[in-house]
C-alpha cells in the first residue's frame, strides 16, 4: 500500500474545475470536488499551524 498524501490546493482546484465544466459551473455540496476542496483547506491549515 502507498502512503496517504495530503490534498494540495492545486490538485483540488483541478478536480473542481473539471467537475464544474461538466455541471455548468456549479459544484454540488458533498460532491467529490467539494470534499477535495475541504481536504485541501484542512491540509493547508495543518501545515500553516506547524510553522
Amino acid at each position: 500500500m502507498s502512503k496517504a498524501q495530503n490534498m494540495s490546493q492545486k490538485a483540488a482546484a483541478r478536480i473542481q474545475s473539471a467537475g464544474a465544466a461538466k455541471t455548468g459551473g456549479q459544484t454540488a455540496k458533498g460532491s467529490f470536488a467539494a470534499r477535495a476542496q475541504s481536504a485541501a483547506a484542512k491540509s493547508a491549515n495543518r501545515s500553516s499551524s506547524k510553522k
